[in-house]
């Protein structure tokens, strides 16, 4: 990395916001892009429903998220990136490289899909190339994703799944999502018959396992 003083920076440096949980993961890669002569770190936040709100007041040229964020997903904010604020190009940067959640991530509109366990010289080449239109994904995750099927879920079923994680009843997901019960209830029964588990529950980590939900 160029170790160049921040004070030498090119007049146009490229502007990133960082989306991580973890506050020393988040403390190290805002410290370690900010050593690259033509990158600068404006906003950190560590909550997903932060994301949008950061970005507008911000404006980065990069959003740097993370998928497993309290409050909102990584992945639904890039969907809201991509309405509110269309010049910034997403970067999805995640523990877990599962096809599913590149899919989904590409749906999104995100520009590229990397694993957390590169680099950081490659990292901050992949911001650079997303700004000239690039799309960049992780190699070996994109020969995983060309050999495995579409979400077999729906979005009423991804719906349901993600509003029983912390355990809500029936009723309780029907009231959140402005549903019947009984279509409450048809979409964890799809969903459960999908995934081949038991319970709704099991169907739920099953789920995030593929990167379905």
């Amino acid at each position: 990395m160029n170790e160049m003083p921040r004070d030498h920076r090119p007049a146009k440096s490229v502007r990133v916001l960082l989306a991580e949980d973890q506050g020393m993961m988040r403390g190290g890669l805002a410290l370690l892009l900010g050593l690259e002569a033509d990158i600068d770190v404006v906003a950190q936040v560590g909550r997903g429903d932060q994301i949008v709100e950061a970005a507008l007041t911000s404006r980065p040229d990069v959003a740097l998220l993370d998928i497993e964020l309290p409050g909102f997903s990584g992945l639904d904010a890039a969907s809201d990136l991509a309405r509110e604020v269309p010049d910034c190009r997403v970067l999805i940067l995640t523990t877990f490289g599962r096809p599913g959640c590149l899919r989904r991530a590409m749906e999104a509109g995100a520009a590229g899909f990397l694993v957390k366990d590169g680099p950081v010289e490659e990292l901050a080449q992949a911001i650079r190339r997303v700004l000239t239109g690039e799309t960049v994904v992780d190699p070996a995750l994109a020969a995983t994703a060309l050999g495995a099927g579409p979400n077999p879920l729906t979005a009423g079923e991804r719906d349901a799944l993600g509003a029983s994680v912390d355990g809500a009843t029936v009723a309780g997901i029907a009231e959140k999502l402005h549903l019947s019960e009984s279509a409450v209830r048809n979409h964890l029964s799809s969903a459960i018959g999908k995934t081949g588990t038991r319970n709704r529950m099991e169907a739920a980590r099953a789920a995030r396992e593929q990167g379905w939900l």
